[in-house]
């Protein structure tokens, strides 16, 4: 196969890019699938299903293949037909941060970036010693096995450093991005009671420095058993902490210890290694617990099978380290790969600053969200005009489904010979492994290109009977195991809640909550939140047709739909945020249904349409619908701490147009 050049509004019915016989045959995947002893394989699809039917050969291999350091034992896979209940590896002996930090070498493991346009870089070795003077301080405080260590910090090399360490003694990381506020912080922290908190004094962000130590100061009387409070300087080299109780510079708790050989402690392999956290727009947020060994398989499987990740490989995500994929990029260290790490707005000083430094530093993978993506077609910003993508691969895109049009904005003006991988999975998983790239298949536009090797995802109607493909959308399910599902939930002794949150509507099935459709090109398209989806006149549909069609329309920056319960039915409502120059006249409403008549479906078409100055959004940057719903109804929204902004929400209560 040759690379194809994409055409400007290329046609649905030819793919948008196809991998060179070249890049095929020196990808990591053919390299395993040579060392699988399994024969040969036509296609993608043709791997996907035989890794699903032989779910032990494919993970005891990959073990190897990723070169894992651990006690791998005997068993590979037991109960695989229960869940919950199966296990994988149960009786091998592992540790996360020793597979991070297993390369020694001068090569660089991290560049770090951060708003004021300041860089640093990191070696392996130096990361091991710094690592190793972290652990000596965490030991020497009490930390030990099974205790929880909390960081609220940016996306910056000594958060990777304070995970590592904690993780090399056996104790469970949670970190929160700084943008989180007081009550967002004590939702989350004082659930899972953490022995040791990592701070910044303050972060910058827009141009502005924003103060951190005034949230630690509330946040600390809520943690029953902290010991102490680590604050590392990063607006300034000596910030005032007197503040805070117990606390300690994070420069000065280090100071006296000299690195030395890490002994790491080897758990189990469902041993908690993070805890992450439930978006939590519909009660206090869900500690989700995930495990040593199924983070890691799970990621080393997407970064050198579905992404090619090679060593010495640049590798970037635009994330905070609130959100699952900071987890997912740093373990990238274990593929020997260098991280780039960016901490502030992209869009400060203006929008080229993501590009400028991957640019710089030749990354081979980028990875952002489909709202950034989005976002650069406003703010007319051309990458491949601008700089030099020579090196760029493959661009990954997450957080909300991209749309067909970002797809074309992607071929059109970031890179035409690119692997462009939307993915989807999400924390619950710790991985984008219910929808994920891979360097044998075509891109198709709108599409992912399918579910990762020995994840058996399937889509089913209502009844539970399998939807095939190009049948429609359904609901997404997981019907097998996969090492990344959660070891549980914290303080979920009896496992009901965890239970009830995948595994109650469909018998031994996992149910993810998204509605979705499988394709005729062996692909996934994601159209939202299943529990968001729309269901006027007992028909349901997803958000993400309307956006799409919605986000065409002159004048229209961004837009949310909701279902309001309206006269013993549904009807749908749009809210549409207008630039400057636009107001919404008939003509602008008319227009619109037009378009969502025309692009997508009569039954799409919103009832309603109101304009409004504001969407509230996750942190992470995904619209909340939910929200969005129960404050038209009248119904209050738990939670509004994991809002980016919450005073959104004000502008969608008692609105004339919805009585």
């Amino acid at each position: 196969m040759s690379s194809s050049a994409p055409q400007k509004h290329l046609s649905d019915a030819q793919p948008l890019w196809k991998p060179s016989d070249k890049k095929v045959e020196h990808s990591n995947l053919t390299a395993f699938v040579q060392g699988l002893g399994a024969g040969t394989f036509s296609d993608y699809h043709e791997l996907w299903r035989w890794t699903n039917e032989n779910p032990e050969k494919f993970w005891d291999h990959l073990w190897d293949f990723a070169g894992v350091i651990g006690e791998k034992g005997e068993r590979v896979l037991i109960n695989k037909d229960q869940l919950p209940g199966a296990e994988f590896f149960p009786d091998s002996k592992i540790n996360y941060a020793e597979n991070m930090l297993k390369n020694h070498s001068d090569d660089t493991a991290i560049i770090f970036r951060d708003e004021q346009g300041k860089e640093s870089e990191i070696s392996f070795s130096s990361l091991y010693e710094q690592v190793s003077k972290c652990r000596q301080y965490l030991s020497s405080l009490g930390v030990k096995k099974g205790d929880r260590v909390a960081g609220y910090l940016p996306n910056m090399p000594e958060t990777i450093i304070a995970a590592l360490a904690s993780a090399s003694l056996g104790a469970i990381w949670s970190s929160a991005s700084p943008d989180f506020g007081a009550q967002g912080l004590i939702d989350r922290f004082s659930q899972i009671e953490p022995k040791v908190v990592f701070c910044v004094n303050a972060y910058y962000y827009n141009g502005k420095t924003h103060d951190c130590l005034a949230k630690v100061k509330e946040l600390q009387p809520t943690l029953k058993g902290l010991v102490k409070t680590i604050v590392i300087p990063f607006t300034e080299d000596k910030p005032d902490i007197s503040s805070l109780d117990d606390a300690i510079l994070y420069t000065d708790a280090l100071e006296k210890y000299e690195a030395k050989d890490i002994v790491f402690e080897r758990v189990e392999f469902n041993h908690p290694l993070f805890i992450m956290f439930s978006s939590g727009t519909t009660g206090i947020p869900k500690c989700i617990v995930h495990g040593h060994g199924g983070t890691l398989l799970q990621h080393m499987k997407e970064h050198i099978l579905q992404c090619d990740v090679k060593k010495g490989d640049n590798i970037f995500y635009f994330t905070t380290c609130g959100w699952m994929m900071w987890n997912w990029l740093i373990t990238g260290l274990a593929c020997d790969a260098t991280l780039l790490l960016f901490d502030g707005s992209p869009f400060y000083p203006d929008g080229n600053v993501l590009w400028e430094f991957t640019s710089k530093h030749k990354c081979k993978m980028f990875g952002t969200s489909a709202k950034y993506i989005d976002a650069l077609k406003n703010f007319d910003i051309y990458p491949a005009r601008d700089y030099d993508l020579s090196a760029l691969e493959i661009l990954t895109s997450t957080g909300s489904p991209l749309m067909h049009e970002s797809f074309d904005f992607v071929y059109e003006h970031i890179k035409e010979d690119l692997h462009l991988a939307s993915i989807y999975g999400g924390t619950d998983i710790i991985s984008a492994s219910f929808g994920i790239g891979n360097p044998w298949s075509p891109v198709w536009r709108g599409e992912l290109q399918g579910a990762a090797l020995a994840t058996p995802v399937n889509v089913f109607d209502d009844e539970g009977r399998e939807i095939p493909e190009g049948g429609g959308a359904g609901e997404l399910v997981c019907t097998g195991p996969i090492p990344s599902m959660p070891v549980g939930f914290w303080n979920d002794p009896d496992g009901k809640r965890y239970k009830a949150a995948y595994f109650d509507r469909f018998e031994n099935v996992w149910q993810h909550g998204d509605w979705v459709e499988k394709t005729v090109h062996h692909g996934l398209i994601v159209h939202g939140r299943s529990d968001a989806t729309l269901n006027p006149g007992g028909v349901r549909i997803g958000t993400a047709e309307i956006y799409r069609q919605v986000e065409q329309v002159e004048g229209i920056l961004e837009s949310i739909a909701v279902g309001q319960d309206y006269e013993g039915d549904v009807r749908v409502v749009l809210f549409v945020r207008l630039d400057e120059n636009t107001e919404l006249t008939d003509d602008l409403k008319k227009t619109i249904k037009s378009k969502i008549r025309s692009g997508a479906s009569p039954r799409h078409v919103p009832a309603v349409i109101v304009d409004v100055s504001d969407i509230p959004r996750t942190k992470s940057g995904k619209i909340v619908e939910l929200a969005v719903r129960d404050v038209i109804h009248g119904r209050k929204v738990k939670n509004v701490e994991a809002l980016a902004n919450p005073e959104a929400l004000e502008l969608y209560k008692n609105l004339s147009e919805l009585s």
